[in-house]
């Protein structure tokens, strides 16, 4: 039995405190470093009951070991308590040092609470000091900083007395030293937990890799990653063989360039103005050979680590088939199908293209279709003309519905060329000269050969007026037997030098099924003005067309 006089005993209890402890520190896991701290307190200490309740994330108690009684651990273990529960515990009992002790006497109020214990009814101590079953004794288990971590229980002295001074160091000592080792034994299993689950990042980051390599190199479409920043801004890092083959480049010749090296000249614009993150282009790529293939640009943004470089990650789609349709579809809405020229629709797109609703100069309607410079030029008109410079002869309204379906002349921008009539003079200004063009005889060819021959005089006449302009002039077919001809930069005399050149191109005999036809032509010369509509400047040249044709008699307008 314990008592001040008995240095044997201490020295015992010394030797099985250290024994206790040293079994704390061969502990591998926090699970088995808890279970030493309790059975230490059964084994050395001279207790018969020991739990070791452990703080949760959330701040409420948990027990987390049980020696001495398997009935105790099977009542107790896993059950929680709540951390209020247990500061009133350790605020409300004796104060032994660093052990807190709840007498039977005073314990009735805490029957109530949720700790989980294991209590047996007993009698009345029969002497003082004598360990009662309801008795309390409990040692907080702290950090070096104060943090309660822990809460040590004890229960059942094995002399049935309460602990004397001596039993309480040794209980306080063991209490120090238990707290640390929980406390290594949670840093370990949290480095442990760390590992494992960094251990699995690297793994599902490795994974990831390997599935961003193969679905890279793999895809069927081209795939490149392009740097971001820096004086490398936008050199490719990496091509894909769908890239390389659609390019027909090496994937090392590929590291040398950037899209801004492989674009189109005319889509470098479209490049640049496409945003980094989420931006999409469809622009023209070169290939090895020096030809031109049509793709989709479809940009992301990733980086090789959390704080490592941006990267450009851009998908590239071949779509050469999908723009080649719909240039063809582009080409057949606004081009004759017969001809292959330009339609009335992309005549009159041209035409407006180059008017602003800004009007030139008051100009006399004459001088402003061109008629007053043709006098004597073989295109003097024989007849009168009206208050609006029309010939009385041979009055002529556009077709209903013309003006409104040509597009309206639009204010003119900062690189707009002003459209004004020329000038007279080998000095004089120049201007855009819209020659309007009728087929004499056309219609007697059709009903005497059949329409097929039509055609294939139209075709021969579009041939030849095209071949006779330049590659900048516009040639089109205004629909039937009419063909406008657009050609900048001409004065009046150029003009009606071109119109002549173009009426001796088609009077030649055309070789139609074995045999010959001749049609003749007659052409009205008008010129573009802005503050005109493009429906206004061809009116402007038909009628004139109209005048030059009811100039000669009919024989002289048939070529043969």
């Amino acid at each position: 039995m314990e008592t001040e006089s008995e240095p044997y005993v201490r020295l015992a209890s010394l030797r099985q405190l250290h024994h206790a402890l040293a079994r704390l520190n061969t502990a591998r896991s926090l699970a088995d470093t808890l279970q030493c701290v309790a059975d230490g307190v059964v084994d050395c200490l001279g207790f018969q009951l020991a739990a070791v309740n452990l703080v949760r994330g959330e701040g409420d108690l948990v027990v987390a070991a049980v020696a001495g009684s398997d009935a105790a651990e099977a009542v107790m273990s896993g059950r929680v308590g709540s951390r209020d529960a247990w500061d009133r515990r350790l605020g409300m009992g004796e104060r032994w040092g660093e052990l807190v002790f709840v007498p039977y006497a005073e314990g009735w109020v805490l029957d109530g609470d949720d700790v989980p214990e294991w209590h047996t009814a007993g009698p009345a101590p029969r002497f003082p000091n004598e360990w009662h079953p309801m008795d309390r004794l409990m040692a907080p288990l702290c950090t070096s900083d104060g943090e309660l971590i822990g809460v040590l229980s004890v229960d059942r002295p094995v002399n049935g007395r309460r602990p004397g001074a001596w039993g309480c160091e040794a209980l306080q000592m063991y209490t120090s030293q238990a707290a640390i080792a929980i406390s290594n034994a949670r840093l370990r299993s949290n480095m442990q937990r760390a590992l494992v689950r960094l251990e699995r990042e690297q793994q599902a980051l490795r994974a990831s890799e390997e599935s961003f390599r193969q679905a890279f190199e793999y895809a069927p479409s081209g795939m490149a990653v392009a740097e971001m920043g820096g004086d490398q801004h936008g050199r490719l890092v990496r091509a894909n063989d769908a890239l390389c083959r659609l390019l027909g480049r090496p994937a090392a010749a590929m590291r040398r360039y950037s899209f801004s090296d492989l674009v189109h000249p005319e889509d470098i614009t479209t490049l640049l103005r496409t945003s980094a993150e989420g931006g999409r282009a469809e622009l023209r790529l070169s290939r090895r050979d020096g030809s031109y293939v049509w793709v989709s640009l479809r940009n992301s943004v990733v980086a090789d680590t959390a704080d490592g470089p941006r990267l450009l990650l851009t998908h590239v789609e071949d779509i050469e088939e999908r723009k080649r349709h719909e240039l063809h579809l582009a080409h057949r809405a606004s081009h004759d199908s017969l001809t292959g020229l330009p339609n009335s629709a992309e005549l009159r797109s041209r035409l407006s293209s180059r008017l602003c609703n800004r009007p030139s100069p008051a100009l006399a309607p004459a001088e402003a279709y061109g008629w007053a410079e043709e006098e004597g030029a073989g295109f003097e008109p024989p007849y009168s003309l009206d208050a609006q410079g029309f010939p009385e002869v041979y009055p002529f309204e556009p077709p209903e519905g013309a003006g409104a379906e040509a597009p309206s002349p639009l204010s003119p921008t900062p690189n707009h060329v002003h459209a004004e009539p020329p000038e007279e003079g080998p000095d004089g200004r120049k201007g855009l000269a819209v020659l309007f063009c009728d087929l004499d005889g056309f219609k007697s060819i059709n009903d005497r050969h059949g329409h097929h021959c039509g055609d294939a005089v139209l075709i021969e006449v579009a041939n030849r007026l095209t071949a006779g302009v330049r590659e900048n002039d516009t040639v089109a077919r205004l629909g039937g037997d009419e063909f406008v001809v657009l050609a900048d930069g001409l004065g009046p005399a150029e003009a009606q030098d071109l119109a002549v050149r173009l009426r001796n191109a088609i009077i030649p005999p055309i070789r139609v099924d074995g045999g010959s036809v001749r049609v003749g032509a007659s052409f009205g010369i008008g010129w573009a003005q802005c503050g005109m509509t493009a429906d206004e400047v061809l009116h402007s040249a038909d009628q004139r067309m109209y005048v030059e044709k009811r100039s000669r008699s009919k024989g002289q307008r048939r070529a043969g």
